[in-house]
């Protein structure tokens, strides 16, 4: 999940690292602290593999949903980022198959409105940026619906994610309830995402309590946050929910400390965008036929089921 800020630090480390921490993620669980998301990670940890069961080819047009897309609408353009950590997107062992629970999302509901679907790759922090401009029509990369965010951006929403802390298991760290408990550490994350942009707002906690700042370090891939973790030079990561609990059952010696914030995830698109009622509408489709939820299982995340999809909903308060 991400949201545009300045970043700290930037730390980049040899490919070769990052390509052999990448190649121990492949599927992801999720959900509650307890449970199902336990469970489903650690089931889709044992499959060794990205996913590739075929959820998606069934579905088939629904006309009432399809007209609501703006008139003459006959593709678009959706932006996906590559991080190489499922349920997040990947590629196959061909080099250029992506795979992914956002791109399964999005296929599934380009198949329900009849519409095609140019995929785009790009980074995570570049994408809702470019949505303005009309360098894409739609983003799906697991945007997390925050009130800074519908500022200036459209959300329709298909599930629900948010923002977790993981260490290693000879850690002292526990339950992560207040940022205060990070002060004085290494705290590994994402580039452009939100866990960057609250980690950064909420270092005054420390200076404001007499403690020494925690140190954010930022980086453009998923490996390279869990290789600095496994190596020391991080204390701790923050990431997704779903992502942890996935990268604790497939990696040995980490363990997943807890949730800290519940966000929903949507398609971002525009402001204004005239395309919403129709994702609304075509998501809703997915979840009443069935299709939802055998994407979440395939992808291990069934925790991060919702309802029904919103446009733009405030965001989640704990």
């Amino acid at each position: 999940m991400s949201t545009s800020s300045r970043p700290r630090r930037r730390i980049f480390i040899p490919f070769a690292l990052i390509t052999s921490a990448a190649v121990l993620l492949t599927a992801c669980g999720s959900g509650d602290s307890e449970g199902a998301g336990k469970s489903d990670a650690q089931a889709a940890a044992k499959t060794g593999g990205i996913p590739t069961a075929d959820v998606v080819s069934a579905v088939r047009k629904n006309e009432a949903a399809a007209k609501l897309l703006p008139s003459g609408t006959r593709s678009l353009t959706v932006a996906i980022s590559v991080g190489g950590t499922p349920p997040g997107t990947s590629y196959l062992d061909d080099g250029k198959t992506l795979a992914g629970q956002d791109v399964d999302f999005a296929n599934a509901v380009g198949k329900v409105l009849g519409i095609k679907l140019k995929t785009e790759s790009a980074s995570f922090e570049a994408i809702l940026p470019a949505l303005d401009s009309g360098k894409y029509d739609f983003g799906a990369s697991n945007f997390g619906v925050t009130d800074e965010r519908r500022k200036t951006i459209d959300f329709v929403t298909y599930i629900n994610d948010g923002q977790g802390f993981a260490t290693r298991e000879d850690s002292k760290l526990q339950k992560i309830t207040d940022l205060k408990q990070l002060c004085g550490l290494n705290v590994a994350t994402g580039a452009g995402t939100t866990f960057e942009a609250t980690l950064e707002e909420n270092k005054k906690v420390c200076t404001d309590a007499g403690k020494k700042a925690y140190e954010v370090q930022t980086y453009n891939e998923s490996g390279a946050i869990w290789s600095s973790l496994q190596q020391g030079r991080s204390d701790i990561v923050m990431s997704t929910i779903n992502g942890l609990r996935y990268a604790v059952a497939q990696q040995q010696g980490l363990k997943f400390l807890n949730e800290f914030h519940r966000l929903d995830v949507g398609f971002a698109f525009k402001k204004g965008t005239k395309l919403a009622p129709a994702f609304q509408a075509a998501v809703n489709e997915l979840i009443a036929d069935g299709t939802y939820e055998k994407i979440l299982k395939k992808w291990g995340t069934t925790g991060s089921a919702i309802e029904k999809s919103q446009v733009s909903p405030p965001e989640l308060k704990d």
